[in-house]
């Protein structure tokens, strides 16, 4: 006697709506969600405490007044421009590798008319350039 064997149906769980209702959860969410923009960056500034050298051995003070004439050991230049400047820079420091520049602008001094001592004394072989400046709420001077 032969029986026939049942057939078994294939048992399969389909995914394609759990897909779909994955989707639209993901879309959902992504819709839904604030993004915070920041408008400004929040940094820490370094803090920096150091001493003035008591005395400096030969240098060179340069003084920028406010309509952008310069004093050069306290000595007024006859012109301002660039070949006056280097002349009187040279003049004054042969060895212009060792000797620092100081130099001291008025805050209204034109940004062009320090940028010009700051090329002027690269060009030359400055490498000690430095630029004063003063305590917050210091007195001027």
């Amino acid at each position: 006697m032969k029986f026939r064997r049942q057939r078994t149906d294939d048992v399969a769980v389909n995914l394609t709506p759990l897909i779909d209702v994955v989707f639209l959860l993901l879309i959902f969410f992504m819709v839904s969600t604030t993004f915070t923009r920041e408008t400004r960056l929040s940094i820490t500034l370094p803090e920096a405490t150091g001493m003035p050298q008591v005395e400096m051995p030969e240098r060179v003070d340069v003084i920028i007044g406010a309509g952008g004439e310069y004093r050069i050991n306290g000595e007024q230049l006859v012109r301002n421009d660039t070949d006056t400047l280097r002349s009187v820079l040279l003049r004054l420091s042969p060895d212009a590798a060792e000797t620092p520049v100081m130099i001291t602008a008025d805050a209204n001094a034109t940004h062009q008319s320090v940028v010009r001592v700051m090329d002027v004394a690269g060009q030359l072989g400055f490498v000690n350039i430095s630029i004063t400046t003063r305590e917050p709420g210091g007195e001027s001077q």
